[in-house]
């Protein structure tokens, strides 16, 4: 073997995972040793196989007994592998103990990039992020989500059922752990530890880079200050959530509700057991009465509250309302519809 060929051998030996490594050199060490004790005792070991076999059994201390050497010759090799097939394939085993048990902690503190496709991005910790990967984890289990944080130091999976990934969402690298090009999905949520302008600049500077690196991925974005929200758009972000302004709406309806009326209490039980449905309106329903579309789809589970035409909303229009040609329904669905 010549010197070129030694050196491409090493470049691609030590390329290798350790524990690889390892068992390469343990099956290469009972061949010899096989090879060996069939060329010592070969009526006791008819074959190469059977002596490969003894060598095996023999360095893993399981000692069936099928194969023994009887000669001294031959007990000094079945010695000569004990000491150094027993210790090898014993270091082996550790090795792969250490190695799992490094990955597990790897996993935790969100240095293991994520290899699926079709899955949910997080980006950002708070409370409402938790509450939300609670929500996904009971109501579609089978939706896979990654967590992004810089903030966060380690997430435990029997804890949230994410697979975390630590560091500045803005950074390619990052995202690319994240495995941003086959992911399904992405929210930004406001770090509201900052002012509203600092938090929405990183929320924006992130949406930049995601869109960067996947062009054609939905990006749903919390959004603080109203004058950021065309900078959002302008960032490639498909959805703005104005949560301020959700928040002041509240606020008003708690402050100058009927007294018997528990408007946050609606909403909130109303989110979390149903989900809002927009639907092209169709060929047949052009021209009724939102009364009679509204009687229809209740016999389908559904639950009409509104009209969207020419991108004007119309909450709870009259029963006489007539809807027309393009007009999108918007309704009312169970989560499991």
């Amino acid at each position: 073997m010549n010197s070129v060929s030694v050196r491409l051998f090493k470049q691609i030996y030590f390329k290798l995972p350790i524990f690889v490594r390892l068992l390469l050199v343990i099956f290469i060490l009972m061949c010899f040793f096989g090879t060996l004790i069939h060329l010592v005792e070969p009526n006791q070991f008819p074959s190469i196989f059977d002596g490969i076999w003894w060598a095996f059994v023999t360095g893993a201390t399981v000692g069936y007994g099928d194969y023994v050497p009887l000669t001294i010759t031959g007990r000094i090799v079945a010695i000569s592998l004990i000491l150094t097939g027993g210790g090898l394939i014993a270091f082996y085993i550790s090795t792969i103990s250490a190695a799992t048990v490094q990955h597990e902690q790897d996993l935790e503190h969100g240095k293991v990039a994520f290899k699926g496709s079709n899955h949910l991005i997080l980006i950002g910790w708070n409370e409402r992020t938790r509450q939300l990967i609670e929500f996904i984890a009971q109501s579609s289990s089978h939706i896979r989500m990654v967590l992004i944080d810089t903030t966060l130091e380690h997430v435990a999976f029997s804890d949230y059922p994410v697979h975390f990934i630590q560091g500045d969402p803005t950074e390619d690298a990052i995202l690319e752990k994240a495995n941003i090009k086959l992911a399904d999905r992405v929210l930004i949520t406001a770090d509201i530890t900052k002012r509203e302008r600092e938090a929405d600049n990183f929320s924006i500077l992130t949406a930049v880079a995601i869109r960067g690196n996947n062009a054609s991925i939905p990006i749903i974005i919390e959004i603080l200050a109203a004058s950021q929200i065309e900078n959002a758009h302008r960032a490639g972000a498909t959805t703005i959530l104005r949560s301020n302004d959700f928040t002041s709406a509240l606020f008003y309806h708690e402050l100058s509700r009927d007294t018997k009326a528990r408007p946050f209490e609606d909403i909130f039980f109303m989110l979390t057991s149903q989900q809002f449905h927009h639907a092209s309106l169709p060929e047949e329903f052009e021209n009724m009465s939102f009364g009679d579309i509204a009687n229809i789809q209740r016999k389908n589970q559904q639950i009409l509250i509104g009209v969207i035409r020419n991108n004007q909303y119309m909450m709870n229009p009259t029963f006489e309302f007539v809807v027309k040609k393009d007009d999108i329904l918007i309704g009312l669905i169970p989560w499991n519809y």
